[in-house]
């Protein structure tokens, strides 16, 4: 999200940096607010269930303003900015410069004098200060970031599933003989075997191991990502791949490197003929459907395909996807952020009853808005009394409606809840204020309703039965990935990078063109001299662009990031000494 024009607006407005004096006394009646979501993916009125709860604690109605939704880019932003006016509540990124933008054009409010007020908010002071300092101010309150948490920056910020890893239909894993598989390459033989084992199970030749699509590309083939994470790199900046321990950095176009090796992996299972001929035309969600119906068999992320094949009766009928072990993988895991990340929550400054957005946006940060609030797909357990409660000794769990309602199944809301389908009514945010494997104070567990002892004990399927059998008696993924040492922790710091100059800017759009293109055309070739010849003359061309200019940019930028979870990392551990 770009700030074009945003600081000319600065010289004609009466001051810079949101005005608070102005906001006249609040009288409680009803009020709409506008929310700027850059993370939504609805746009327009809150309904359901979690519009309710709002409405009923803080008489406010939501209506959702979703870049997202309204084309994507960055024209709505500067369309709003340019009126003077973005929304009553703003939830965007702080990175390339936004933050001091938007205090700079006086588009967000200080919110300084209500914070020693709230209950939630100022508990993160040390958050609130780093964002002050990314919007290059030396005082005030100009937003709260996410994400944030109160675990160590070393520690995984995941449940039990991590963000990446080898999930296999582990059904047919299985089928072949559940075979070691010592490195990255080697998977390939063996989802082989498995792409010709459920062709035959299921009598058809339109099941494939993987199955591609374009639609989050940014800078490279996003799919190519995915491979490099095996190993422990991840989080990168541009055109810089970094590992965890932040001692080797890549150019993403280095032949030698591992994301030319995870263009090769895919190159190799298109010569075997293991990759969806869809893949170079299909979006995001023709491909998701194809996991629901079973027709793919590995997946990158356990959130596509757990959440879409691993219903209960799959899993009761042994099917599914898991993980398997690569013996030589080390898997990038992001460590909790104490400061969150580089989204933050500001408000406007142009809205009315600042105080009472403050409330409800301290209310998000609180143990009730943050299950309320949050994902369920990321593990937030939705509403107390509703989807969840607690037993007589005060342990969570999910009652019969919640069980439904968090595994996607269509379930209709008491009308004292507000009524109409769950999934539909819950919050259109997307926001996690605070990180859900964080401790819930009021259970003493963590807020992810995976990770709670009642959920683990129903881990008794057929599916899961044998994987354990197979994985040393793990309980989840990363119960094994962490007591088998496969993990390479990232330190949770947030980091932006400053903005860039335009000439880069401009390069870079050229240079990010080419490469994406030249990555699509090298998988899909049909030999390895073509995809070194295709890959070669690709380089050329993207060298010639200034491709070495935009890279040496991403390459600072990425040691800067480096430099600053070594600080947090330090600053935690000094912390806790006191």
């Amino acid at each position: 999200m770009a700030g074009i024009g945003i600081m000319a607006m600065c010289a004609s407005m009466a001051a810079c940096g949101g005005d608070t004096a102005a906001d006249g006394v609040d009288d409680g009646s009803e009020m709409t607010v506008e929310v700027f979501d850059s993370l939504a993916n609805y746009q327009g009125e809150q309904k359901g269930w979690f519009a309710k709860l709002v409405k009923d604690k803080f008489n406010i109605t939501l209506n959702i303003v979703a870049p997202n939704v309204a084309g994507g880019g960055s024209t709505l932003f500067d369309t709003r900015s340019a009126a003077g006016n973005l929304g009553d509540i703003i939830i965007m990124g702080s990175g390339n410069g936004q933050a001091e933008d938007v205090v700079k054009a006086g588009l967000v409010a200080d919110i300084s004098e209500y914070i020693d007020d709230t209950e939630y908010l100022k508990q993160y002071q040390s958050a609130i200060d780093e964002l002050t300092a990314t919007a290059n101010q030396e005082s005030g309150v100009w937003g709260i970031p996410t994400s944030v948490s109160s675990l160590a920056p070393t520690e995984s910020s995941e449940g039990v599933e991590p963000t990446f890893g080898p999930f296999v239909r582990w059904d047919y894993y299985k089928a072949i003989g559940y075979p070691e598989v010592g490195t990255l390459e080697d998977l390939l033989p063996v989802l082989k075997q498995m792409q010709d084992a459920a062709r035959e199970a299921e009598g058809t030749d339109d099941i494939y191991a993987l199955s591609l699509f374009k639609d989050w590309d940014g800078e490279a083939m996003q799919n190519g990502y995915q491979f490099p994470a095996f190993y422990g790199y991840a989080e990168g900046i541009g055109y810089v791949l970094s590992n965890a321990a932040g001692d080797d950095y890549q150019s993403l176009i280095d032949e030698d490197g591992q994301y030319v090796r995870a263009l090769k992996f895919f190159n190799k299972a298109y010569q075997m003929g293991l990759v969806d001929p869809e893949s170079t035309t299909q979006n995001y969600d023709t491909m998701y459907s194809k996991y629901k119906e079973g027709k793919v068999l590995f997946s990158f992320w356990p959130w596509l395909g757990q959440a879409a094949y691993n219903t209960t009766d799959h899993k009761e009928a042994g099917q599914g996807f898991m993980m398997l072990d690569i013996d030589d993988m080390t898997i990038a895991s992001k460590g909790a952020q104490p400061n969150g990340t580089s989204t933050f929550i500001a408000i406007g400054a142009n809205a009315k009853n600042k105080e009472r957005l403050v409330k409800f946006v301290d209310w998000l940060y609180s143990p009730e808005g943050i299950q309320a609030s949050g994902s369920q797909t990321n593990g937030a357990a939705g509403l107390q009394g509703l989807t969840w409660d607690v037993d007589e000794d005060g342990q969570p769990y999910l009652t019969d409606f919640g069980v439904k309602a968090v595994s996607g199944e269509s379930v209709t809301v008491p009308d004292e809840y507000g009524g109409g389908d769950y999934t539909t009514g819950a919050s259109q945010l997307n926001v996690s204020t605070v990180l859900n494997k964080d401790i819930d104070p009021n259970t003493g567990v963590a807020y992810n309703y995976q990770m709670w002892d009642s959920e683990l004990a129903k881990r008794d399927t057929a599916l899961d039965v044998d994987w354990q059998e197979h994985m040393g008696g793990a309980r989840t993924t990363m119960e094994y990935l962490e007591s088998n040492d496969k993990l390479a922790v990232i330190p949770g710091a947030t980091y932006s990078a400053p903005d860039e100059d335009s000439k880069i800017s401009a390069v870079r759009g050229q240079v990010k063109t080419s490469v994406v293109n030249a990555c699509w055309q090298a998988v899909f070739t049909s030999s390895d001299a073509e995809f070194d010849q295709v890959w070669a003359d690709a380089v050329a061309n993207i060298e010639s662009l200034g491709y070495d200019e935009v890279y040496q940019v991403d390459l600072a930028n990425s040691k800067e990031m480096t430099a600053a979870r070594q600080e947090v990392k330090e600053q935690y551990e000094s912390q806790s000494q006191e």
